[in-house]
C-alpha cells in the first residue's frame, strides 16, 4: 500500500499502521474505556440525511468561509494535536506547511514538538495556539505571551482534560512520551526500521514550548493520560478561564470541549468567540454524547452569538455539509490528517486535504448549493 492508494480517512488509517511502531499507532488511534464514543463521533452522522437541490446552477462553488474572523479556503480545519513528530519527523511543520497551502486554520497544542515562535514564523495559515493549564502558573503566562508575541490569530483554551483519560491502549502498549522500548515493544520498534531511524538520528524529540518548566513528557518518559492528571490544574474554573481570556486580548479566544447548553452559554459570558463542540476525540469520558448529536441543541441556544465548531468523527466531506446545515460555523478534527502525517508526511496531509476539499465541493454542487451558508435545516432530514 503505497500513497497513491490512499482515497480517504479510511485508507490513510491503514498505512499509517504499516508504517507506525504499535504502541505509536494505537496512541493516535485509541480512546477511553470501551471506545463507544471514539466510534460515535463518525457514525453520528449516520443519524440523518442530506436533502438535495436540483437546478441550481452549481458551475462556480465558493468554499470560503470565515472562522474566528480569518478567511479561509474551506470550512474544515486542523484541530490542535500534541506530540506530532512522534508521528512522522517532520511533525508540526509538515502540517503547518499542508494548512498554509489550503489556507485553512492550523492549530498546535501545549504538547506541541516544534516552538510557537518557530511556528509563528514559518506559518501564513491563521493559527491557534492550544492552552493546556498547568499547575506551573509561570508557564502558563509565558505561553500565552509567547503565542501572542510569535502572531497567533488565537487561543483556544483545552477545558475537558481536567484529568486524564483511561486510555487502555496505551496501557496495554506501553506508550509513553517520549517513547520507552520495553521487552513487549522491542519487536515493533525494530520490524518499523524507517520510524526508529528517523527518531534516533534526526533532531532529537522534545517538547519546547514546555522548556525550563517541566521535563516530563520531554526528557522523563509519561503517559499522556498520567501527564493530564499529575501535571494539569485541577482548579481550572469559569473564573480562571475569564482570566485566561483577558490575558489573551483581544484576539480571538475559544474554548474547546464544550458539550452542554449551559456551558455554551457561559463560553458567551466570559467573553469567547467561539467554541469548539468536543469530547477529545472519545479519549476522555466514554460515554459522553458526539459532537454532532450535541450540535443542534447548541446552535439553537447560542448560534447567533458565537462562532460553534464541530470537532471531531469528521471522515467526510458529507459529514462537513452536514455539520453547515445543522448551524455548525465549520469543522474541524485531528485523527483526519494525523493518519495522514504519519502515512506519509506532508504530502499524506496535502493529500487527504485535496481529497476532502474535493469531496466538499462535489458535494455541494450534488446539494445544489454554491456557498457553505446556503446549508440549513432544510437540507436535512434526520432518520
Amino acid at each position: 500500500m503505497q500513497l497513491s492508494d490512499c482515497h480517504n480517512v479510511s485508507d490513510f488509517r491503514a498505512l499509517a499502521r504499516k508504517r507506525l511502531p504499535y504502541p505509536v499507532f494505537h496512541y493516535i488511534d485509541g480512546a477511553a474505556d470501551d471506545e463507544i464514543t471514539k466510534g460515535r463521533n463518525s457514525t453520528a452522522f449516520d443519524s440523518c440525511d442530506l436533502v438535495p437541490n436540483v437546478l441550481a446552477g452549481v458551475a462556480d462553488v465558493d468554499m470560503s468561509t470565515t472562522i474566528m474572523g480569518k478567511r479561509v479556503s474551506m470550512p474544515l480545519f486542523l484541530s490542535p494535536t500534541a506530540l506530532q513528530r512522534l508521528f512522522h519527523w517532520e511533525g508540526e511543520r509538515a502540517v503547518g506547511r499542508a494548512a498554509s497551502a489550503f489556507n485553512t486554520w492550523f492549530g498546535i497544542s501545549s504538547l506541541a514538538t516544534v516552538s510557537l515562535e518557530e511556528i509563528g514564523a514559518t506559518v501564513t495559515a491563521p493559527k491557534m495556539f492550544q492552552l493546556y493549564v498547568h499547575k506551573d502558573e509561570g508557564l502558563n503566562r509565558e505561553l500565552i505571551s509567547r503565542a501572542r508575541d510569535s502572531g497567533f490569530d488565537a487561543l483556544t483554551l483545552t477545558v475537558d482534560t481536567i484529568v486524564g483519560g483511561n486510555r487502555e491502549r496505551c496501557l496495554r502498549t506501553g506508550f509513553t512520551s517520549p517513547p520507552k522500548v520495553t521487552p513487549r515493544n522491542a519487536l515493533s520498534y525494530a520490524a518499523h526500521p524507517g520510524w526508529t531511524l528517523n527518531y534516533l538520528f534526526r533532531e532529537s524529540f522534545s517538547l519546547p514550548n514546555l522548556a525550563g518548566h517541566l521535563a516530563e513528557g520531554s526528557r522523563v518518559a509519561m503517559s499522556v493520560g498520567d501527564y493530564f492528571t499529575k501535571m494539569l490544574d485541577q482548579s481550572l474554573d469559569w473564573k480562571r478561564a475569564e482570566a485566561i481570556r483577558a490575558a489573551w486580548g483581544d484576539r480571538p479566544f475559544c474554548l474547546k470541549g464544550v458539550m452542554s447548553v449551559d456551558d455554551a452559554r457561559r463560553a458567551i459570558d466570559i467573553g469567547a468567540s467561539a467554541i469548539m463542540v468536543s469530547n477529545h476525540g472519545g479519549r476522555q469520558l466514554d460515554g459522553s454524547r458526539a459532537p454532532f448529536d450535541q450540535l443542534t441543541e447548541i446552535v439553537d441556544a447560542v448560534g447567533d452569538r458565537i462562532e460553534v465548531i464541530c470537532d471531531g468523527g469528521v471522515r467526510r466531506g458529507t459529514h462537513v455539509l452536514k455539520a453547515l446545515a445543522a448551524g455548525a460555523t465549520a469543522c474541524s478534527g485531528g485523527r483526519l490528517y494525523l493518519y495522514a502525517l504519519a502515512a506519509a508526511g506532508e504530502a499524506g496531509v496535502h493529500r487527504i486535504l485535496s481529497r476532502l476539499r474535493d469531496e466538499i465541493e462535489r458535494d455541494m454542487k450534488l446539494m445544489g448549493v454554491t456557498r457553505p451558508d446556503q446549508l440549513d435545516r432544510s437540507h436535512l432530514r434526520w432518520r
